[in-house]
């Protein structure tokens, strides 16, 4: 790969406009992973940060402590989204807050935790595809697969009751919105979340149950770990990070898939190479719609690829652009779901590594498996252009889905 050329002398605008493609990056990024990795870009609010777009320089980011998240939510930095809803949760905490909180959930997303939830999502996947298989054709894979199945996984682990689930998802849909959502809207809707987990809380006090929830009350009340307010923001995180990206992840997992036959159909006939296939997806799907991460603030002068990012600096890693960096793997921009080496951040890494990466990976694999081996034939029933998806959202997010099989 060529080294980078000399920086442009002023900020680049950011962000750059949507992709030709939902499935590859926007062009832009190739170009600077490749000629300035490292480059100083500017919001249309006038704030400055730093883009980060290879593979090395993004996992650095990612997991060298000199790049804060705590420091990332104060008012001078600038935001790509989500905004104050990250702003008072687990995601904008660094070590050791984080570690605390991140310890009093780890214990329920162990790989043997989540592999002893195998059967149980199996057996989601096959009552879903059952119901499906009732309804006329063309049916909404949204409403009736991709989403509840991970909402009724989480629900369960979490202890929050899935009749609840049209009401929680208005206010989910609100918090993953992008900057161009008023932020008094936001606002809003994390009210309305908080005082949701509140009443369900007081709930769980008053009737302890075998979940989540009621562990957490319990490392509240028995052994003050965690405030009240910290306790209610990590409940509706993990609600809303637990069914959102993945629900969208099916989605656009099946939308790659029917963009290329070939895949699909070497899947279906080797239905063994699914959980690597469910890696190489997860590296090459672009379900972000904004291209950027969270952000960091430098807590000292850093070099990346020869560039120095002074402290107190923003800095977005770009994990889409990592994800398709060729100096981390071989011919990047191909899909192959028989890839044995797949290299990708799709979950992070570092100390804000996805926690339920684990149970993510699990449900992904049983959705592919089910949805293969019960509707081999099963199509896109519109082209692809004319898919709806939400308007505002930090995530590809489709409003429909319309298969036939």
């Amino acid at each position: 790969m060529a080294g980078p050329s000399a920086a442009p002398e002023a900020p680049i605008p950011f962000p750059f406009p949507p992709a030709p493609s939902i499935f590859h990056p926007q062009p832009e990024l190739a170009e600077l992973r490749q000629h300035h990795p490292v480059v100083q870009v500017q919001l249309p609010d006038g704030k400055t940060a730093w883009l980060v777009t290879r593979y090395e320089d993004v996992r650095q980011v990612l997991i060298d402590p000199r790049f804060s998240r705590a420091a990332a939510t104060g008012p001078d930095v600038p935001d790509v989204g989500l905004g104050q809803a990250a702003a008072d949760s687990i995601l904008s905490l660094d070590p050791p807050d984080h570690t605390r909180l991140r310890r009093l959930v780890a214990g329920a997303f162990t790989a043997r935790r989540v592999e002893a939830l195998r059967p149980r999502v199996t057996k989601l996947v096959d009552e879903l595809i059952d119901r499906l298989l009732t309804l006329p054709q063309p049916a909404d894979l949204v409403e009736n697969f991709s989403l509840p199945l991970p909402i009724q996984v989480i629900c369960e682990l979490l202890g929050v009751p899935t009749a609840d689930r049209h009401q929680f998802r208005e206010w989910s849909d609100t918090v993953m919105s992008d900057l161009s959502r008023d932020p008094k809207e936001i606002d809003a809707a994390l009210d309305q979340l908080g005082e949701y987990f509140g009443r369900l809380i007081a709930s769980k006090r008053a009737r302890p149950d075998d979940d989540l929830m009621t562990a957490l009350i319990a490392a509240r009340d028995e052994q003050d770990r965690l405030t009240e307010p910290e306790l209610v923001r990590l409940c509706y995180t993990l609600l809303v990070a637990g069914h959102e990206t993945t629900a969208n992840q099916i989605n656009m997992f099946l939308l790659t898939l029917h963009e290329y036959p070939e895949q699909r159909d070497r899947l279906r006939d080797r239905p063994e190479t699914i959980p690597q296939a469910v890696e190489e997806l997860m590296r090459f799907v672009q379900l972000g719609s904004g291209g950027a991460g969270l952000p960091r603030v430098t807590t000292e002068d850093v070099e990346l690829s020869g560039v120095r990012i002074p402290a107190g600096s923003a800095v977005f890693p770009v994990m889409s652009s990592a994800n398709r960096d060729p100096a981390a793997m071989a011919d990047p921009d191909r899909l192959d779901v028989t890839r044995s080496q797949t290299a990708h951040l799709g979950f992070g890494a570092g100390p804000h590594h996805c926690l339920g990466a684990q149970l993510a990976r699990l449900e992904l694999q049983e959705a592919l498996r089910g949805l293969l081996t019960r509707l081999p034939d099963m199509r896109i029933a519109v082209p692809v252009e004319e898919l709806p998806f939400k308007e505002g959202m930090l995530l590809n997010s489709l409003r429909t889905l319309p298969v036939r099989w």
